[in-house]
């Protein structure tokens, strides 16, 4: 038998003997970029070289004598495999935000020790938190050293994929109006110049897209905007010369990515520049003069590409209906896989509903990795099933599938559990109480304005009910052909209800809950939502939610004694304009699955 040996520890020896030599005590690798993103290019993914750990979130912390992850509950049963054997111990978080890890800095660093973290891909905001925990303990924090390049031979460039135009139809807004947008808003907040790093708010307001980022049509690059000119940092050779001339047209210059320092150094004294704290890193906003003034605000365009437009909502129904009729064709294959006793694993079902997504006009990728877990693999939120490790979809169970495609005129995301064999009792019970809570949120109205967290706990009242719970939140903002994870609005029960969380007419709004068994099976169901405007009274104005999503959810999971009568014609309703919408696109097979899917209960 061939034994492997895992790679961390003698990585994790070499790190040591750097923060040695730099008279460091304790080295901080968080899961981020200098564009503060969610799917890290190669050249960032430190943390998990470093670590072994292959989620996406997690925060990595080395000392002389011990190294800790810092994870939430999507990845503690992941984790706890992916760490065995490399001498990195768990740590058990809340939630993603959660800083809990910098008060253990405080708490077991020693005073006078050093702390060492790449200011390159640390948020302004985290490093104000940070520096303020270790100045009361006493400890330094050093920002400019990057122990990763002297420790990892084989780290990555810089991506450089071709950037391209996002044109009409599906691009409804010019970029000259999006540019004319934030500029005013830059004048309404006194600013001269305004600073951009997050990589789908660079894309949205110059309508260009790439592909530097997995899943995301999004490409590295900073942006500075003025009054009158506005100046975008990317890799040389991105922009075509062709695309660059028409940039021009829009008063936007190309430059060399590596110059974005350069030139925020070269602002002129006594003008002012706008920042979000929370979307800039410590490392780029240092090279900002003394004598230039920083305005710290949300970045304008955060908050208007979150508000989609009302052609933009019309492409994204077209791109539902298309992702819609691609599932009819997937999950009539699997049922008709199944019936004749061929060996299905959940790699197959990435590579069967990425396929048929690809035959969609406008398909670009998928917007997120596929999890399709099987009984207790669906137990893990994130799991992802490797060809190293991946269950056979056999016997009797569960099947949970949370995908999503990039389309020229949308993105989707969408969570379906299916069963094999017949369910048990304890399984279409738990099904039916995440369903219930899936519906009373979808049908909730609200005043506009209202704080997303808020709404967080509609979903899961029947749920709690029943005295269960999940531990993620129950919906993202989602992007139009940008990011599957999109602020600012989050309806997450542990996230703070800021001004900026507004729900606002628009937004495009996840909405999963979910319960998982350990060691047994998950549930969750996923559609998304639009704001729209339901009524307007004496006491404001009210949103309600317009289901964007198209896919039967299976009644063959449904404890139909547990639902209501108002629940059970939400469901027949929602299948029938289902059925409706997705017939006309589908044939043969597909359309018999969808046919006999839709039946009302």
């Amino acid at each position: 038998m061939t034994v492997t040996h895992s790679p961390i520890p003698e990585r994790l020896s070499r790190l040591r003997q750097a923060m040695q030599a730099h008279n460091v005590a304790a080295c901080f690798i968080p899961s981020a970029d200098p564009h503060l993103s969610e799917y890290l290019p190669a050249r960032w993914q430190g943390r998990r070289w470093l670590s072994g750990f292959t989620g996406s979130v997690g925060n990595l912390i080395v000392t002389a004598d011990f190294a800790g992850l810092w994870v939430d509950s999507r990845y503690w049963e992941q984790a706890a495999v992916e760490l065995a054997g490399t001498g990195i111990t768990m740590m058990k978080t809340t939630s993603a935000g959660s800083v809990v890890y910098i008060d253990w800095l405080a708490e077991s660093l020693p005073a006078g020790a050093m702390l060492a973290v790449d200011g390159a891909v640390l948020a302004l905001e985290s490093s104000r938190a940070l520096r303020t925990s270790l100045a009361t303990a006493g400890v330094t924090l050093r920002t400019d050293l990057d122990l990763l390049d002297q420790v990892w031979a084989e780290r990555a460039g810089l991506p450089g994929a071709p950037v391209y135009e996002h044109l009409p139809p599906y691009a409804t807004v010019s970029r000259a109006d999006k540019l004319a947008h934030v500029r005013q808003a830059m004048r309404s907040a006194e600013a001269d110049w305004h600073l951009l790093s997050t990589l789908d708010d660079i894309a949205w307001l110059f309508n260009l897209r790439g592909s530097d980022v997995n899943y995301n049509p999004v490409f590295l690059a900073h942006a500075l905007v003025g009054d009158a000119e506005a100046t975008l940092f990317v890799a040389p050779g991105a922009v075509d010369a062709a695309l660059a001339e028409r940039l021009a047209g829009d008063g936007v210059r190309v430059a060399d990515y590596a110059d974005a320092a350069v030139a925020l150094a070269a602002l002129p004294a006594g003008s002012t520049l706008l920042i979000d704290p929370h979307r800039v890193t410590l490392g780029l906003v240092e090279a900002v003069p003394e004598a230039v003034t920083r305005i710290e605000a949300i970045n304008p365009s955060t908050l208007a590409k979150a508000q989609k437009t009302g052609d933009e909502a019309a492409h994204i129904r077209v791109a539902m209906e298309q992702d819609g009729a691609a599932l009819c064709e997937f999950f009539s294959w699997l049922e008709q896989a199944q019936a004749a006793g061929q060996r299905i694993t959940e790699l197959d079902i990435d590579e069967q509903i990425t396929t048929a997504r690809a035959r969609q006009p406008g398909f670009v990728c998928p917007s997120f990795g596929t999890i399709a877990g099987f009984n207790a693999n669906g137990a893990m939120p994130h799991y992802h099933a490797t060809p190293a490790s991946h269950a056979v979809i056999e016997g009797q169970g569960l099947l949970l599938i949370d995908s999503g495609g990039q389309y020229l005129c949308g993105t989707t995301d969408i969570t379906r559990v299916v069963p094999v064999g017949e369910p048990n009792a304890e399984q279409k019970r738990d099904f039916t109480l995440v369903l219930k809570g899936m519906i009373q949120l979808t049908q909730a109205q609200f005043p506009a304005g209202t704080r997303s967290p808020m709404l967080d706990v509609l979903a899961r009242a029947p749920i709690w009910a029943a005295g269960v719970d999940y531990g993620h939140g129950t919906g993202h903002g989602v992007g139009y052909f940008l990011n599957v994870h999109e602020g600012p609005q989050s309806i997450a029960i542990l996230r703070s209800p800021d001004e900026h969380t507004a729900m606002l007419p628009g937004m495009v709004t996840s909405n999963e809950p979910g319960l998982y068994r350990l060691g047994q099976w998950g549930v969750r169901i996923e559609n998304l939502l639009l704001n729209v405007p339901a009524t307007s009274t004496g006491f404001g104005d009210f949103l309600k939610f317009e289901t964007l999503t198209l896919c039967p959810i299976d009644t063959r999971c449904v404890d139909l004694a547990l639902l209501r009568e108002d629940e059970r014609a939400w469901l027949n309703d929602y299948h029938a304009e289902v059925r409706r919408r997705l017939a006309p696109r589908v044939q043969g097979e597909a359309l018999a699955w969808l046919t006999r899917r839709t039946e009302a209960i």
